[in-house]
C-alpha cells in the first residue's frame, strides 16, 4: 500500500449479482492481512441516508456521490473501503475515480436471467409486478465499466476464488503488498 492511505474498491454489477457476499469474503481476507477495511453497503447505508428511497436519477446522484465522499474520507485515513453498490451510470464510478487517489472499479459480471434467479430481497419481482419502476437492466440502464480493474463472474466463479483474483490484482497494481 502507497504511504497513509487506504484504496477504494467499487464493487459493481446488477443487482443480485453478488457485490454484497464477494465484499464481506474480500473484507475478511484484506483483515487476515491485516488492514482495517469498512465496507460500505448501499443497502444498509440507504437505510440510514435514504429511509424512503425513491430511486429517481436525482436520487441516485446525490447517494452515489455521499458514497464516494464518505470512501474518499475513510482511504484518506489509511482505512480500505469496498463499496458494494450497484451505481448503474458510470458518471457515478467516475465522480469517485475522480476524487479518489487509489481506486478501482470491480465489475461484478452476472447474467439479468442469473440475478432475477437469486434475488432474495424481491427487487426484480417488484419490477416485474410494476411495484417498482426503476430496477437497473430492467427499466433503468446499467453501464458496466469501460475499464475495471478485473471482472469477476459470479455465474463461473465462487465468491472465494473471485476473493482470490482481487486479491492478485490488488497485488499487481500494488495496492497490497504480495
Amino acid at each position: 500500500m502507497t504511504g497513509a492511505s487506504g484504496f477504494v474498491l467499487w464493487l459493481t454489477g446488477l443487482p443480485a449479482s453478488g457485490k454484497s457476499t464477494l465484499a464481506r469474503q474480500l473484507a475478511d481476507a484484506l483483515r487476515e492481512r491485516g488492514h482495517t477495511v469498512q465496507i460500505l453497503d448501499s443497502d444498509a447505508l440507504r437505510s440510514v441516508l435514504t429511509p424512503s428511497p425513491s430511486y429517481s436519477a436525482q436520487e441516485r446522484n446525490w447517494f452515489y456521490r455521499v458514497l464516494a465522499f464518505i470512501a474518499g474520507l475513510l482511504a484518506k485515513n489509511g482505512v480500505d473501503v469496498l463499496i458494494a453498490a450497484t451505481a448503474n451510470r458510470r458518471r457515478h464510478r467516475a465522480y469517485a475515480r475522480r476524487e479518489i487517489e487509489l481506486f478501482g472499479e470491480v465489475f461484478i459480471r452476472c447474467s439479468l436471467e442469473t440475478c432475477i434467479e437469486r434475488d432474495e430481497k424481491g427487487t426484480y419481482d417488484k419490477a416485474l409486478s410494476g411495484e417498482a419502476a426503476t430496477v437497473p437492466g430492467l427499466q433503468v440502464p446499467y453501464e458496466p465499466p469501460r475499464d475495471p480493474l478485473i471482472v469477476v463472474d459470479t455465474e463461473s466463479t465462487t465468491p472465494r476464488q473471485g476473493v482470490r483474483e482481487i486479491l492478485s490484482q490488488l497485488e499487481e497494481v500494488s495496492y497490497l503488498e504480495p
